[in-house]
């Protein structure tokens, strides 16, 4: 069972579960590639609701992303540490990560990218602007502490065009 929500209706859960892993999606001539993905933000901006991805240019979602400038963020309100293991340790460039992990999809109400099945909360959005994060705005700290190589990430701001709860 669908259910429509806000899109800010459970944050508080979303940034706690986020921070333990949750996972992105895009869909690129047919083929669905997911990513764990662990940081990110919802928020209101330009007059929309909002959720702020990052992406390495190193990963095979940022090329995805910027081919078809529209994801997913299913949040997992049930455990799929399993899951969310092989999203985050394999790339889509090599294997069909949907099928390594047994993730199955529903597709997307509003885009053409699905989400992932009875995973709990999703957010379908639209990218209305990207940012590539610059060394020298960023705090020494972080800096030393995140991006030692200099692999920074990219900044994608989705506007949210659908949020929904899956019930089994």
């Amino acid at each position: 069972m669908i259910t429509e929500i806000s899109y800010n209706e459970h944050a508080k859960e979303v940034t706690e579960i986020l921070s333990k892993g949750a996972f992105l999606t895009t869909i690129v001539d047919g083929k669905v590639n997911t990513m764990t993905i662990a940081w990110g933000s919802i928020g209101f901006m330009w007059g929309k609701p909002v959720f702020t991805a990052m992406v390495r240019p190193s990963r095979y979602t940022y090329d995805c992303l910027e081919k078809s400038q529209e994801f997913t963020v299913s949040i997992p309100f049930r455990d799929m540490s399993a899951a969310l293991g092989v999203a985050g340790s394999k790339s889509g460039r090599d294997l069909d990560k949907l099928a390594s992990a047994n993730l199955k999809t529903i597709p997307g109400k509003k885009i053409s990218t699905p989400v992932i099945a009875n995973c709990g909360l999703h957010y379908e959005c639209k990218v209305v602007y990207k940012q590539e994060m610059l060394q020298d705005q960023l705090a020494a700290d972080l800096n030393e502490k995140w991006y030692p190589t200099g692999n920074y990430h990219t900044l994608y701001f989705g506007e949210i065009l659908a949020t929904y709860l899956d019930e089994k």
